[in-house]
């Protein structure tokens, strides 16, 4: 049975992506393509809102992202823990902002607190501006190096009463957690560089991806199976896009390009800039497929569109078309090995009700009739 994901805007939302305010120095988020002044401010009230309209549409986890310009994934959980009943948090950390005992600490009490519905999502990367404001100076193949230490102490802590360790990275002596997880938390991680996947191949529990074309897709899934299987491990797989819905095709397309009609010209100029000088090899990826749908509108398969990678640094390839075109996309890349994906749009609460009005049960529904077959 494959499980839906979505993610909180904790950065902010809107109708238009890649509309900011006209002062330069605001941060602009990689995540929503909004800055300080988005439409849509992350309040209490409005986060929450999402995460009910999530549970009640069919998600089971709600992804809390991590960056200097989102809200502190933390303090926003430990807040819808009493707003929620079954909801899971996926909270995004990134080993160079905090020790891994404090994080545990931190997510094992939202866990104990929620009834064990906490999972870790590691966050090697980022952006650049970002981890040197956090005061990250590594270069890209030591922080995947700190990253693999940092997953260890992590799941040693989880489940080990109390434990020593000296690596390269980290000291610890006589490290304990409480409250410990009743049930070991999945290490959800992706990377797309040789050394996250190896990472991700021998660590991780879930291996997410940032949806590709179908034979992208399917090449980077099958590989990853090969490297786990190398460990004699065998993971989860997690795809994730961003949705578009219309009542017919045509529509929905003139829907995902209204999102980009208030695009600040400034910022998809230095979305490009950042882009070649950062070290993300998935943020090459999404752009160089960008790049190569250009002259077809941005259309990179059936109901594929990769617009938004014009603006987004991360998750920015749209699933665009009716409700019934999207979930046959879906299942397509169900069939491929993903038994979860990440659906989210703009403005978010908006696009995950319809989602799970139209979609996901148009998903369960195929699955479940070719199960039967």
């Amino acid at each position: 049975m494959v499980e839906f994901i979505t993610m909180a805007p904790t950065s902010g939302d809107g109708e238009f992506v890649g509309a900011v305010n006209n002062n330069s120095s605001r941060k602009v988020s990689a995540w929503t393509g909004t800055d300080e002044a988005a439409e849509r401010q992350p309040t209490f009230e409005y986060i929450r809102d999402i995460a009910q309209a999530a549970e009640k549409a069919g998600f089971s986890t709600l992804l809390l992202p991590t960056g200097g310009a989102c809200l502190d994934s933390v303090s926003v959980a430990a807040n819808l823990i009493g707003h929620t009943d079954h909801l899971k948090f996926l909270f995004a950390i990134r080993p160079g902002s905090i020790q891994p005992t404090i994080f545990a600490k931190q997510f094992a009490t939202v866990d104990y607190w929620s009834g064990g519905r906490a999972l870790v999502n590691v966050v090697t990367g980022g952006s650049p501006v970002d981890l040197a404001a956090d005061g990250d100076f590594l270069d890209h193949a030591t922080r995947y190096k700190r990253t693999r230490e940092y997953i260890q102490i992590l799941k040693r802590l989880f489940t080990e009463e109390q434990l020593n360790h000296e690596g390269e990275f980290y000291k610890l002596k006589g490290a304990s957690l409480f409250p410990k997880p009743k049930v070991t938390p999945k290490i959800y991680f992706g990377g797309a560089s040789d050394v996250g996947k190896d990472v991700a191949a021998a660590e991780s529990d879930v291996y997410m991806l940032w949806g590709e074309t179908l034979e992208n897709t399917k090449e980077r899934i099958d590989e990853m199976k090969k490297r786990a299987k190398a460990y004699n491990r065998e993971l989860s797989y997690s795809v994730s896009f961003q949705v578009v819905l219309g009542e017919t095709e045509e529509k929905a397309f003139e829907n995902a390009e209204r999102l980009l009609t208030k695009a600040d010209v400034n910022l998809l100029n230095d979305k490009r800039e950042a882009t070649a000088k950062g070290e993300s090899i998935g943020v090459k990826r999404l752009h160089q497929l960008m790049e190569g749908g250009k002259e077809n509108n941005f259309k990179i398969g059936p109901n594929l569109w990769a617009g938004l990678t014009q603006v987004l640094s991360g998750n920015s390839i749209a699933l665009v078309g009716t409700p019934d075109q999207v979930a046959d996309r879906i299942v397509e890349f169900v069939e491929l090995g993903f038994d979860k994906v990440l659906l989210r749009g703009f403005p978010h609460l908006e696009t995950i009700q319809e989602v799970g009005e139209k979609v996901i049960p148009k998903v369960h529904e195929i699955i479940a009739s070719r199960q039967t077959v």
